[in-house]
């Protein structure tokens, strides 16, 4: 624990000269906002009917699926070059084999959540209960001990309820939660967290596409909370571009901390329905086929017309 704080220490110093180094001409970020979980949380209006509360042109960045060996130090680049932090939902499994990565986006002063140890193919949905909470425990274990180091003198914790985490934030992979685990992760005070905008790089595209395809969605909502995979190359290549076109179109970027008691949420606008809901609906044969020889790690998959 005591290399834990040490490190917290040292984001925090990190963070404190990168602030003073920002100039105008950086987007920068602009506000923290202390998301607390106690009781559960569920946020993000993709999947969930309220989300965290954001003026007009507001942006929350969130990236999954890494931590990557050559994108994720490039997308770090880009961040530290606006002064940008984000949040970083690590699989585990990753986490584990990069620990310097994982390490450095604590050092960077961004949060660092949790994905599951094994990002399971198709869905968490087609793992027995006990099975999938074995891989979210075992992820969030393995990320709280390369990017954080937290240290287990006394043995890895066996159940949830014995964990603190630093960022008690978890994504599921393709959003496919179950109410049974949604319970879980609400009795020992983790969040869940959907999302708003989807940049959809889950589809090979160029960066170009990639940039006109998030700006006409945020141009559109006006502000949220955005996925992105810090996984893809040409999300890589897109993400300097981005900033630069946030920054001139006005955007402001907030940035998610962990916080003491439930919230802030927003409510979703009327005629909300859970377009995760529809999308996984739609796919239901698709996973189903691809269950039977089932494995691990993200998958390619295109979801059904969303607009």
């Amino acid at each position: 624990m005591r290399i834990a704080v040490a490190l917290m220490a040292a984001a925090a110093g990190a963070s404190a000269a990168e602030a003073q180094a920002c100039g105008p001409d950086k987007l920068g970020t602009s506000r923290f906002v202390e998301v607390g979980t106690h009781g559960g949380l569920e946020v993000g209006l993709k999947t969930y009917p309220q989300t965290i509360p954001l003026a007009d042109h507001e942006v929350i960045l969130t990236f999954d699926d890494g931590p990557a060996a050559k994108t994720t130090p490039e997308i770090l680049n880009a961040l530290a070059d606006e002064c940008v932090l984000a949040t970083f939902f690590d699989i585990g499994r990753d986490a584990e084999a990069l620990p310097e990565i994982a390490r450095r986006e604590v050092l960077d002063g961004h949060t660092v959540a949790h994905h599951t140890y094994s990002h399971p193919q198709p869905t968490l949905r087609y793992m027995s209960d006990a099975a999938a909470r074995d891989d979210l425990l075992k992820g969030m274990i393995a990320v709280e001990k390369a990017a954080y180091a937290q240290e287990f003198g006394a043995g890895e914790p066996k159940d949830l309820k014995d964990l603190k985490l630093h960022a008690p934030f978890f994504r599921f992979p393709g959003f496919a939660d179950t109410e049974n685990l949604r319970s879980w992760l609400a009795a020992n005070n983790v969040g869940t967290f959907g999302v708003d905008l989807w940049a959809s790089d889950w589809i090979r595209m160029t960066p170009e596409e990639e940039l006109k395809l998030v700006m006409s969605r945020l141009d559109r909502l006006g502000k949220g909370m955005l996925l992105l995979h810090d996984n893809r190359q040409w999300t890589a290549d897109m993400i300097p571009m981005l900033l630069r076109e946030l920054k001139a179109k006005g955007y402001r970027i907030v940035h998610m901390v962990p916080g003491p008691g439930t919230g802030p949420t927003a409510p979703a606008p009327k005629g909300w329905f859970s377009e995760t809901g529809r999308v996984t609906n739609a796919l239901r044969p698709r996973f189903d086929k691809s269950a039977a020889k089932a494995g691990d790690g993200p998958i390619e998959v295109k979801p059904a017309p969303s607009e």
